[in-house]
């Protein structure tokens, strides 16, 4: 049998969830299909070999899309008090979007996460999500022309915020499994003689992802495989953390390290100008996120503002462009990006801030 093939064993089930031992609680997101079904398994049986350790919850949220979800919820919850577990099933209610219902589902799936998470006192929500996961995420990203933040992958641990309605902080999303390939949670099952549901949808053409994983074999004879496809991920997220570590150093140095928590932002023209065209570039983005009120920043709008600006100083040309709710001008030998002047109807939202922006919206189109 080769390793591929092989069932999680304790020892590595021992080290996927070694840093969360301490945690008082742990929701576990589990739909019933073999790779939640599997997390729900391993975690069960590593709490057990433990005097001391977490509270697991797991939570199945129902979308109320297939007439099979009530009952592969049902199947989870008797599972789940097998295994010696709390269970809670979460409804999607109201009416559902005619067209990008499957990010509309996601969003509303992590909504209702997080705000379980909120009540239990949990800060920790761990996912599935598999090294085969990892590869499509990339792959779809690579398709709709990501820059490098997006070609990084899904991060191990990242935040999820609650539901402001709900009392208790932010959870964090945690994926321990996304170095493991989800052949082997499924061996894991056969091996425990445990059974799991099969959603349809993730074979359903009209569906991205499921398009995506059709190609996966034809790429992986082409060498393209998961494996490959997760080690671009590694390596853009080791250049994504140089270029944000030389975002930090120029921010610092052209605000004389006092990069300013609410307010406009302002950098010398000259210094701006010389910095490598990236690092200008995500300088500029984090501004605008920081500043404006629109939300997230997307890249190729970003990439245009930045063109026309470097186009101007180059002319010394007087230069003033609006982008998600900020207004980037040149004036008396300054950069400034401000808030831009309310508009009748436009939806407002509180700017963030913190040192050198971190807290401010991401690039949309790199995500």
């Amino acid at each position: 049998m080769s390793i591929a093939e092989a069932a999680v064993s304790e020892a590595e089930a021992d080290l996927l969830f070694a840093d969360l031992i301490e945690q008082p609680v742990l929701v576990l997101a589990v739909s019933g299909g073999p790779d939640s079904t599997a997390l729900m398994l391993l975690a069960a049986r590593w709490r057990k070999r433990h005097r001391r350790g977490p509270k697991l919850i797991a939570v199945t949220v129902d979308h109320g899309l297939r007439p099979e979800a009530r009952r592969e919820a049902a199947a989870v919850k008797r599972l789940a008090a097998h295994l010696g577990l709390a269970h809670r099933t979460l409804r999607w209610t109201g009416a559902k979007p005619a067209s990008g219902l499957q990010e509309k589902a996601r969003e509303a799936r992590y909504r209702l996460i997080a705000a379980a998470a909120a009540r239990a006192g949990a800060t920790c929500v761990l996912t599935a999500h598999t090294l085969d996961d990892q590869a499509e995420t990339i792959l779809i990203r690579m398709t709709r022309g990501s820059g490098l933040t997006g070609l990084v992958g899904m991060a191990r641990v990242r935040p999820l915020a609650a539901d402001r309605t709900e009392r208790g902080a932010s959870a964090f999303l945690v994926r321990p499994f996304l170095e493991l390939p989800k052949s082997r949670l499924v061996a894991t099952l056969r091996s425990a003689k445990v059974a799991s549901a099969d959603d349809p949808s993730n074979r359903d053409p009209r569906f991205t992802r499921a398009r995506m994983r059709g190609l996966m074999p034809a790429l992986a004879g082409e060498g393209l495989d998961a494996r490959r496809l997760a080690l671009l991920g590694r390596r853009a997220r080791r250049a994504e953390a140089t270029i944000e570590f030389a975002v930090d150093a120029a921010a610092a140095a052209l605000s004389d390290g006092l990069w300013p928590s609410r307010g406009p932002i302002a950098f010398p023209q000259i210094g701006f100008a010389r910095l490598p065209a990236e690092v200008a570039l995500r300088l500029l983005g984090r501004s605008v996120a920081q500043v404006g009120d629109e939300g997230p920043v997307e890249l190729g709008k970003l990439e245009a503002l930045a063109q026309a600006l470097a186009v101007a100083v180059a002319g010394r040309a007087r230069f003033r462009r609006t982008l998600a709710g900020a207004v980037v001008t040149l004036q008396g030998g300054r950069l400034m990006v401000e808030r831009a002047p309310a508009r009748r109807n436009r939806g407002r939202r509180p700017a963030s801030g913190g040192p050198a922006g971190r807290k401010a919206a991401p690039f949309a189109a790199q995500r």
